[in-house]
């Protein structure tokens, strides 16, 4: 048996992954998605049968791969996990399927970055639990049909909009995972502190819970990081004092915007006076990747209400000039004239 030391990399590890929840009654929050994920697991064990496949979407960070480890174990079922990227042909695909066993969960992360080849093999294990495999080449080509055993896809997505309609038309169940309410984020911070051995008080964990973007992982990355502050400039035990001061130190404002958020707004009013301007120009303006911005700093301030994406290029809301403690100025763009339609593309650059 290895013994864990308490100050190796294997017991910050062991201490992260029991984080995790491991049933539905220990999971906080998302509560309509978890009340129907019960259903739907419990009569497939009355059924004495493998749960239907399950979709699950939403923005990073929000419980899905957590979600999915729950579901290996309500149903008490091995399970195998892996992602699209790493699917790029049928083969790959093929063989992972063809070394299941039954009831057995596929996790599938980022399942809308798969091959189209692995997708439209995929059809045919998720509707009939069976594979073709080609055998030769050209004309004397034969397709051998190999059975498969029953098992559980599920599958993960922040982009759900990219999957093929067949695809999604496929999920017996699709769950859209929510940001977080403060309250729930303070739950999780609580439960994560215990676990860890932190002495945390409410104040903190408000403050934290305040600050975590409506994002689990984000909380668990920032009680960390505090707790890091505490040791070393405290007594170890975390307070509203500490808290704050190690938030200040990591660049993280009073309602979560981080260096790269306060980046880009500090940018779109200071330097362009609001917008409109193009993500391309933006980009430049701080020195970061245009992928970057909108995947990681735009969701979050578009869902504040500081920026909003326009035909013509991003813009700065009122609200956004305001929480840099400025006032729009006068002849700057018009929100309501400028919100990006439902069919319309915002501009790459302008």
């Amino acid at each position: 048996m290895r013994v864990i030391d308490s100050n190796s990399d294997d017991f910050e590890r062991s201490q992260e992954l029991a984080l995790r929840p491991k049933t539905l009654g220990e999971f906080v929050g998302q509560k309509r998605v978890a009340d129907q994920l019960d259903l739907l697991l419990s009569a497939a064990r009355n059924r004495n049968a493998p749960a239907d496949h399950v979709l699950l979407s939403g923005p990073p960070g929000l419980g899905k791969t957590t979600l999915a480890m729950i579901i290996a174990s309500e149903m008490s079922a091995p399970i195998r996990i892996t992602s699209g990227p790493a699917i790029q042909h049928a083969g790959d695909l093929a063989s992972i399927l063809s070394s299941l066993v039954e009831g057995e969960i596929l996790f599938l992360d980022e399942i809308h970055r798969m091959s189209r080849p692995a997708e439209e093999l995929l059809y045919l294990a998720m509707e009939d639990f069976r594979v073709d495999v080609i055998v030769g080449k050209g004309a004397g080509a034969t397709a051998i049909p190999l059975e498969l055993p029953h098992f559980t896809l599920v599958g993960a997505t922040t982009r759900a909009g990219l999957l093929p309609s067949p695809l999604r038309d496929r999920f017996g169940f699709t769950a859209q995972l929510d940001f977080y309410e403060d309250s729930e984020i303070s739950v999780i911070v609580k439960r994560s502190a215990d676990l860890m051995g932190i002495q945390i008080d409410k104040a903190a964990i408000e403050e934290l819970g305040s600050r975590s973007r409506g994002t689990p992982r984000v909380a668990n990355r920032l009680l960390r990081r505090v707790r890091d502050y505490a040791q070393v400039h405290s007594d170890g035990k975390v307070g509203a004092k500490e808290a704050k001061a190690a938030l200040e130190m990591y660049e993280v404002d009073a309602i979560g915007l981080d260096r790269l958020d306060l980046g880009v707004l500090e940018a779109l009013v200071k330097r362009f006076n609001g917008g409109p301007v193009g993500i391309s120009t933006l980009a430049m303006a701080i020195g970061e990747e245009s992928e970057t911005i909108e995947s990681l700093a735009e969701p979050f301030l578009v869902r504040m209400g500081f920026i909003s994406r326009t035909p013509r290029g991003r813009i700065a809301t009122p609200a956004g000039f305001e929480h840099l403690g400025m006032k729009a100025p006068i002849g700057a763009p018009n929100l309501a004239q400028n919100q990006i339609g439902l069919f319309d593309t915002p501009a790459s650059d302008a």
